[in-house]
């Protein structure tokens, strides 16, 4: 008999053009950023069944994270608690969230791949960490 201990289901490293920034030409020019999501969710039935509604649709994660950043903010803090919030709503289920937003190329004068923010969103509703 094999157990399940721990599952996940990821979207790496999704590539975006999008209008976040504190300065209003970084809202009005955009840049480029980098997305990636791991949804802690108990896929074991869809690991048994082979059928795709049993399980965090990966296509319909990647749809979600295009939508909210799609949705211009200031900080990405902002950015990646709206989809972790949005993530929890969808798929209640879901234990915890790990979401990366990085913008590629950040305009702040340094040599550097991007800048941004991990967030570690635990549901309240399962308490799994």
């Amino acid at each position: 008999m094999t157990t399940i201990a721990r599952s996940e289901v990821l979207l790496c490293e999704a590539r975006f053009y999008a209008f976040h920034g504190v300065m209003p030409q970084e809202r009005k020019v955009g840049a480029e950023y980098t997305v990636s999501v791991t949804v802690g969710y108990d896929y074991a039935k869809a690991a048994e069944s082979d059928e795709v509604d049993d399980t965090l649709n990966y296509a319909e994660l990647y749809e979600l994270v295009k939508h909210e950043m799609q949705q211009p903010s200031k900080l990405l803090e902002h950015v990646a608690l709206r989809m972790g919030e949005a993530i929890f709503q969808k798929w209640s289920q879901a234990a915890y969230a790990d979401i990366r937003v990085m913008k590629n190329n950040p305009p702040m004068g340094a040599a550097c791949a991007g800048a941004g923010v991990n967030l570690h969103l635990v549901n309240d509703k399962t308490k799994k960490c």
